[in-house]
């Protein structure tokens, strides 16, 4: 019995210490940066908002990785509805 407790006190802080880890990590964070120069490494499929008051009133522009070719990945902007709380005027 006390040959089970030794081992499965270190076996069990090891898996809480995992899980509080990935937990505390966001996992849908969404980016936004002020500025496309900002983005340096674009990945494919990766999706960053841009914040440079390009795009019209109540949208924000979005870079995304969307194709790969032979000098990298192509990005592809477009406007889309700025997503957040609703504030009463």
């Amino acid at each position: 019995m006390a040959i089970t407790k030794a081992v499965t006190a270190p076996a069990l802080a090891l898996c809480a210490s995992l899980a509080l880890c990935l937990l505390a990590s966001p996992a849908a964070a969404q980016q936004v940066v002020p500025n496309e120069r900002n983005i340096v490494d674009l990945r494919l499929g990766q999706r960053i908002l841009v914040d440079d008051g390009t795009c019209p009133a109540g949208q924000i522009k979005e870079v995304s990785g969307s194709q790969m070719t032979t000098s990298g990945v192509l990005r592809t902007r477009k406007c889309i509805p700025r997503l957040g709380t609703k504030q009463r005027r």
